[in-house]
């Protein structure tokens, strides 16, 4: 029974909810409803929609997510963030940190495909490689698949977005059969098993940044034969492979049933296997069963949130991420607890996320105000916001408030808020002394604010800050901090894609944007700022560029040290907010809402949707 607490929610949403009931069909035409009555699907909402299924374009998260069912790397980051193997089964770097060497499994199998009985085999080595036995329509992955995947990543007629992810890779002289010369990247697969890059200096964030999407495995059959088509039909190695897809209504993944991990079960286990695993498939290894345990994966692309949020409730939906404004109170306490009357069909999984959200000033040319002066407005912008407010009525606590620097919560170079602080009487400025350099980060401090703004004759100037749809209220609320400390700051509303061409463009003076960790390291962050990172090439949109700074980033690259690495990164936080291109407003929150029948979810820092050891009981 729907609860009466939302019924304005439904009578309000009505017509685009029925417009949209008729596009719900669970697989392609053809399909009986029966034979899909027992199967373990697993369904949620994509509002944002998905263009492609080709990794190498997988720059945000509805992307990735989707690909990450389909796709493998090396390596993989699991929950805690610790770098594990994937289809690498281990791992050396050398002493230089220049040389990293992968040893492969020898076991992983691409989708059955078409693709590769159509099109003629490609021989990437030895016999292996070529004898597949039953498995007429895959092979096995070899370290060529890997060269080939990571040279497409970094083919500009391709522009993939994740072509930055190699930058630190050597390139070399090649002499080709013609006697040409010419330049290859430091990629090469020295058998069937072993990978091994070179880089041109050390950089001990770049295994981590091997599990990013961007750097899957794809089989050359695949690309060739379905050419500018192959984001439409992916093949991977992933837990699933792909079905079908009718764009903006439906995409399923089915299980792929020759996938490569197995999760270890007791036989006394045996009875919560799911039906319709047989015993070749789930107990090949002993007592271990083949993952996925879901025999498919259904997204759809309802855009009205407030739609995809009433299928969830009614159950249509395993699963939704984040949370709405025009929902959040129905379902969040003012805490941003769940509220009593869902606990019994829904859980919440909370934890911090790797994301920074802030507003952020362009530095380029055109500033009329002079450097002390924009570096005041800038400063009094930062200490007019209340924060703590700000989470608590437009978010219900979710976040932790922005009084630090870019770096987020769980990474190295984070203050610890709980580092006892001495009062500076004057104005009432709190200073913290860490590692020989003064707090990071603009806590509230209304009073601050307005003696900046009236030392430097800056009462009363306009600001327009620029955002979107989905962030006008909090736009609103830092409208309201800036008119009651003296400023007359004006908010326009822009569609997103118009926003980020601006915005790279240096066309936006002052604009709200955030920060997704791609890897769990602050350089991530970090690089935001440095001078070779201007847009619209990188994604330094401030254009803030300091020599110190750059020459600190450069030092971080080449320290091996945990701790003496987490002080670098703390001191270019410090520096670069000293001068505050940029307005910390929260560090986020991943928040999961989970149907109760759902199990194994889990959650991680990246928010990243992993489903092969999720089961569905009911």
């Amino acid at each position: 029974m729907i609860r009466s607490r939302y019924k304005k929610i439904i009578a309000t949403a009505l017509i685009a909810h029925c417009s949209l009931l008729i596009a719900l069909i669970l697989f392609s035409c053809g399909s009986k409803k029966n034979d899909n009555e027992n199967l373990k699907i697993f369904k949620y909402n994509e509002s944002a929609g998905i263009l492609t299924l080709d990794p190498i374009y997988a720059k945000d998260l509805p992307h990735i997510w989707a690909c990450n069912q389909i796709f493998n790397g090396l390596v993989a980051f699991d929950d805690e963030m610790n770098v594990v193997p994937a289809i690498a089964k281990s791992w050396a770097i050398s002493e230089d940190g220049m040389t990293y060497t992968f040893v492969l499994r020898d076991d992983v199998y691409f989708h059955e495909d078409e693709c590769f009985v159509k099109t003629p085999r490609l021989l990437l080595g030895d016999s292996e490689s070529r004898s597949l036995g039953d498995l007429s329509k895959t092979r096995k992955v070899v370290a060529q698949d890997f060269v080939y995947s990571f040279n497409r990543v970094l083919d500009r007629k391709l522009n993939s977005s994740g072509s930055w992810i190699f930058s630190n890779v050597e390139r070399r002289q090649r002499t080709t059969d013609n006697g040409q010369q010419s330049l290859e990247y430091a990629l090469t697969a020295v058998n069937d098993t072993i990978l091994e890059i070179k880089l041109t200096q050390p950089f001990p964030a770049f295994l981590g940044i091997l599990s990013m999407t961007y750097a899957s495995v794809v089989p050359q059959e695949a690309v060739e034969y379905y050419g500018t088509e192959f984001g439409r039909h992916p093949v991977g190695t992933g837990p699933f492979k792909f079905q079908y897809w009718k764009e903006g209504v439906k995409l399923v993944f089915r299980k792929n049933p020759i996938y490569f991990e197995f999760e270890k079960t007791p036989r006394h286990q045996d009875a919560k296997t799911p039906s319709n695993l047989d015993d070749s498939e789930s107990r090949s290894l002993g007592d271990s069963i083949r993952l996925p345990y879901l025999d498919a994966v259904s997204i759809s692309f309802l855009i009205d949130k407030q739609v995809a949020f009433m299928e969830f409730i009614k159950g249509k939906f395993h699963f939704m991420s984040g949370i709405d404004a025009r929902y959040k109170d129905e379902l969040l306490t003012r805490d941003g607890q769940l509220r009593d009357e869902y606990q019994d069909e829904i859980y919440l999984i909370r934890e911090p996320y790797l994301n920074t959200e802030y507003l952020a000033f362009f530095l380029g040319d055109g500033d009329t105000l002079g450097k002390d002066r924009s570096l005041a407005l800038r400063q009094a912008v930062s200490y007019s916001i209340d924060r703590e407010k700000m989470l608590r009525y437009l978010r219900n606590g979710i976040g932790t408030p922005g009084n630090q620097g870019i770096i987020p919560a769980g990474l190295p170079g984070y203050e610890d808020a709980k580092t006892p602080r001495r009062q500076d009487t004057k104005l009432g400025e709190s200073v913290t002394r860490i590692l020989g350099f003064s707090e990071i980060g603009y806590p509230y401090n209304p009073k601050k604010a307005e003696q900046l703004l009236k030392d430097n004759a800056l009462v009363g100037y306009e600001l327009k800050l620029y955002t979107t749809q989905d962030y006008i209220d909090i736009a609103k609320f830092v409208q309201s901090a800036l008119t009651e400390v003296g400023l007359n700051c004006k908010v326009e509303e822009m569609m997103p894609a118009a926003l980020r061409e601006k915005r790279a463009n240096g066309n936006l003076p002052f604009f709200r944007s955030s920060w997704v960790a791609d890897y769990p390291d602050a350089e991530n962050y970090l690089s935001l700022f440095t001078t070779n990172n201007f847009t619209p090439q990188g994604p330094n949109y401030t254009h803030y560029s300091n020599e110190k700074f750059d020459e600190l980033y450069h030092k971080s690259l080449t320290c091996n040290d945990l701790q003496e690495r987490a002080k670098i990164y703390r001191e270019m936080d410090s520096l670069m907010m000293t001068e505050a291109p940029v307005v910390i407003l929260f560090y986020d929150e991943v928040l999961r809402f989970v149907n109760k029948d759902v199990e194994g979810l889990g959650s991680n820092p990246t928010n990243m949707l992993n489903l092969k050891k999720v089961k569905i009981n009911s």
